[in-house]
């Protein structure tokens, strides 16, 4: 059940989506119980993509990804970053998740309901990996008691948070309701009485020459602390030298260890039944549900974690508005998340960069001087989309964007000798196949297209590329060498990397949306080392 009037922008007003969520959140009964099946998804969902899509290296998605699951090495959430949402609807639904995870108080509630989770899983494995029968029933005894507690723990810690997101108040509601079944109830019940009496057993070991006599502990006296007592008056001064062994902790049982237990199965017959019939019965305690959300929750804690870093370094994050019919787009001080990172390590500068486009206009053009912040751009205008795309807030402090059906580039590579293509036919075949399949709801970034040829070829060709896309009515984003593409027709708006005023030769990073300048980099660069015409000239005639 998704939340219900969506907006203009693909994002739900408020009022009805949160007034459904306090209801939740307060414990009132709604007329039907909230379903729950998914905390990413409100709907039905696809297969997730295992393949990143082709356009991640280029916008150096690829890194970010690789960051934000660098701390989640099991390779299970990479995927969910790896496919982009088609119904607004499923990015309003995880933006109010996020909003309500944004949050120190609940991230932990979160977190410490992962880690036992974790530890729940690990010692379901060491159940799974070892040979002993004894030994593999304690270890999915001490699982399934992890699993419960944690479960249990989580239920105290967010019955009485207040949720402004149908996703996480309808979570609580299934949690509230399966904590307190009573198949829930008794599970926790047997496990904590099971583990209480296998921990009450006590035990002697008998041992003689080469054997070993096992038989329950009856009442003997501990001789220990008398021998400690008697030698107390040896010691002298200070604390004695200790000559304790300490042994290796070893995970797996010891085959005589095994031995050991399977004889104190046989003394006690009744519990150990008891044990084997809880394993039987219970091997597959693990809620459906509650799996699934432990899988996906971590797909917000991830980002937020991720996101956090530049947070503290002054950075801001939005959560974007997003339409399907509306081409205006804008953001306000966006930024490249990869190269902010690097920046961020280095104590560096992080420039910001803001864009619109109105009604009318679909087509950036961004020229300006080499290492000026044009491909940065394109790359923060690819990775603010995307991201939109997975309902994550974006980098920025204010965003309006699109809701795209297809992400393109088309980004300057080496010859690649594998297809016996020149470089100059390999862009044509690539931008060719980029045009075949791209829709007027789709995004295509341009990066230097056609450098390999002529200029007049340049110009003849990326003006047949821009046509097509005119056409389209797509949203693009072009850099380029090519000044005369700035003024292709009205749906073109021309960007230019700025440099210092004072000093062309240092670049700002800046990107201003203002007419393409030409030869007035190389005018002022040639005004600054005295090589213009006027000067040499001067220095001629002197």
């Amino acid at each position: 059940m998704c939340p219900e009037n969506q907006g203009s922008h693909g994002v739900a007003p408020s009022p009805t989506r949160g007034s459904e969520a306090q209801r939740i959140s307060a414990g009132e009964s709604p007329a039907e119980p909230p379903h729950f099946q998914s905390i990413l998804f409100c709907e039905s969902s696809a297969p997730p993509n295992t393949e990143a899509p082709d356009f991640f290296h280029d916008l150096n998605l690829d890194q970010i990804v690789a960051a934000i699951t660098a701390d989640w090495p099991n390779g299970d959430l990479e995927p969910l970053f790896l496919t982009p949402l088609s119904q607004a609807s499923e990015m309003a639904y995880r933006q109010d998740i996020m909003r309500d995870l944004d949050d120190k108080t609940r991230m932990e509630i979160i977190k410490a309901f992962l880690e036992g989770m974790h530890t729940a899983r690990d010692y379901r494995a060491r159940a799974d990996d070892h040979c002993y029968k004894h030994e593999r029933e304690r270890w999915i005894l001490d699982a399934c008691t992890v699993y419960c507690e944690s479960v249990e723990r989580l239920w105290q810690d967010l019955r009485d948070v207040d949720f402004a997101s149908f996703g996480m108040a309808a979570f609580r509601a299934y949690l509230g309701g399966y904590v307190e079944s009573p198949s829930f109830g008794a599970l926790m019940a047997e496990a904590k009485r099971l583990k209480s009496d296998l921990g009450a057993i006590r035990y002697e070991l008998l041992l003689e020459g080469a054997s070993i006599t096992v038989r329950l502990y009856d009442g003997e006296i501990d001789y220990s602390a008398a021998v400690d007592e008697t030698f107390e008056k040896f010691r002298h001064g200070g604390i004695a030298k200790s000559y304790l062994i300490d042994f290796p902790q070893r995970v797996r049982m010891h085959h005589i260890d095994a031995h050991v237990l399977e004889y104190l199965a046989r003394l006690l017959p009744d519990t150990f039944a008891r044990l084997e019939a809880f394993c039987a019965e219970h091997a597959d305690y693990l809620d459906d549900t509650l799996d699934r959300f432990d899988h996906e929750i971590k797909f917000y804690v991830a980002y937020l974690t991720y996101i956090g870093k530049f947070q503290r370094a002054g950075l801001n994050f939005c959560y974007p508005q997003l339409s399907r019919t509306s081409h205006e787009i804008s953001s306000h001080a966006a930024y490249d998340l990869a190269l902010a990172s690097k920046l961020i390590d280095e104590n560096a500068t992080v420039v910001c960069n803001d864009f619109f486009l109105g009604a009318s206009d679909r087509i950036f053009v961004v020229t300006g001087p080499n290492q000026g912040g044009k491909t940065t751009f394109a790359r923060l205008f690819g990775q603010v989309h995307y991201l939109a795309s997975l309902g994550c807030p974006v980098p920025g402090s204010e965003a309006r964007l699109f809701h795209f059906d297809h992400l393109f580039t088309h980004f300057e590579r080496q010859e690649d000798i594998a297809n016996l293509r020149g470089k100059l036919q390999d862009d044509l075949v690539r931008i060719h196949g980029v045009l075949a399949q791209a829709t007027s709801n789709s995004i295509i970034i341009m990066n230097e297209i056609f450098s390999s040829t002529s200029l007049k070829d340049a110009v003849y060709l990326s003006k047949k590329v821009m046509a097509r896309i005119s056409q389209r009515d797509m949203l693009a984003v072009c850099v380029t060498f090519l000044n005369e593409l700035a003024t292709f027709d009205s749906k073109t708006v021309s960007l230019v990397s700025s440099v210092a005023q004072v000093d062309p030769m240092v670049r700002t990073f800046k990107v201003e949306r203002r007419p393409a300048e030409g030869l007035a980099y190389a005018l002022a660069i040639a005004e600054k080392h005295g090589v213009t015409h006027d000067r040499l000239m001067e220095r001629i005639a002197s």
